[in-house]
């Protein structure tokens, strides 16, 4: 599973799509995938996991769940569950779950937990940290809410 500094480098990877609109949508969602036709991008974030692309009055949040990737420019074999075109590039998203955020980001995420974002507030996790006793060490690593972006290959190496 992706996590938190490859999501930070996915980001990094598609500024170029900053501004853009999308000329084409497609792939195998279950979610309705056609609203994103024609939108403007926005930003790119990152909060933990989830990659975050916005448009004007909302998100599509991408989680890469165990074995999600992506390709830029570039296609796989597999259907993509999401493929946004554009004037000049395209993106494939592929075993990936999306889901439609409306509003304000910072009424679905604590930007201080998240340990690539710049408000990451390690006293803040320190405090939350304190709180699980009888936990586990790397078990408290990998909670999303206190941690979040480390996965297993973070807590390997702590």
């Amino acid at each position: 599973m992706p996590e938190g500094p490859s999501i930070v480098i996915l980001k990094e990877e598609l500024q170029s799509f900053i501004g853009q609109k999308i000329t084409q949508v497609s792939g195998n969602s279950s979610l309705d995938i056609s609203p994103l036709k024609k939108k403007k991008i926005l930003a790119f974030k990152s909060w933990g996991k989830h990659f975050l692309i916005c448009f004007p009055g909302f998100t599509l949040r991408i989680h890469f769940m165990l074995f999600g990737t992506y390709r830029i420019n570039d296609k796989k074999e597999a259907t993509p569950r999401l493929h946004l075109k554009f004037k000049k590039g395209e993106v494939n998203f592929y075993t990936c779950s999306l889901k439609f955020l409306e509003g304000d980001l910072d009424q679905y995420y604590d930007w201080s937990a998240d340990v690539m974002n710049d408000d990451w507030d390690p006293v803040k996790a320190r405090r939350k940290l304190r709180e699980q006793k009888g936990e586990m060490i790397c078990d408290v690593l990998l909670m999303q809410d206190i941690f979040a972006g480390v996965g297993n290959i973070i807590k390997n190496e702590v």
